[in-house]
């Protein structure tokens, strides 16, 4: 039995996705027939599993900017969120999300293209440049992600990190807070509060 290749969709995946998929719009007749939804989705997953740029992408797959263009299109639709909720969704109800212990960090990435979420890189002499705050649970699964410039702080991403949780959080039975384990980036008083304010324990290496 051949063994499917990580950018693969199979057909259980994909009954499962297809419903959040956006109708595709409809044209007139004549003209080249639209690439199927699949097959454009499968070619995102190579993209995003290999780190390839989009131009690169193999020709047997699609044109690469008809798959780019299907992916901006179903960003702005939300596709992309409304999977990763349902991901974690399911994930929690199979394997069980780690709430007891998580994690939050933020890493800036170079930006050359600009964007609205980017800004002067105080690390990169100055070069546009975005900053990703990313809230993990125990196991690495990611829970939240806020994008914004790469001069913005790590402590004033904070909020908006623990705010923009997919799934429903459980409620904090009062007894027992969950650990939040951060770098020195976010030791301080103010930022300490919010988290006990939160119901969570705060760990900072320093």
């Amino acid at each position: 039995m051949a063994r499917t290749r990580p950018w693969e969709v199979s057909d259980a995946l994909w009954e499962h996705v297809a419903p959040f998929f956006p109708p595709a719009p409809s044209h007139a007749k004549g003209g080249r027939p639209r690439l199927p939804d699949r097959q454009a989705f499968e070619a995102i997953v190579y993209v995003l599993r290999t780190g390839i740029q989009w131009n690169a992408l193999p020709r047997e797959l699609g044109a690469s900017s008809t798959i780019h263009d299907r992916f901006q299109q179903w960003e702005q639709a939300g596709l992309f969120k409304a999977l990763w909720q349902d991901g974690l969704a399911t994930y929690d109800e199979l394997v069980g999300i780690q709430w007891e212990w998580q994690a939050m960090d933020a890493a800036m990435n170079k930006s050359p293209f600009g964007g609205t979420a980017t800004g002067p890189n105080p690390t990169d002499r100055g070069k546009l440049g975005t900053k990703r705050s990313v809230l993990t649970d125990g196991a690495g699964i990611p829970l939240a992600l806020v994008i914004d410039g790469a001069n913005r702080h790590d402590v004033k991403l904070l909020s908006a990190t623990l705010d923009g949780v997919l799934i429903q959080r459980p409620e904090p039975d009062g007894e027992r807070l969950e650990q939040l384990c951060l770098d020195a980036a976010y030791d301080s008083t103010p930022v300490y509060k919010e988290r006990v304010a939160r119901h969570y324990w705060p760990h900072v290496r320093s």
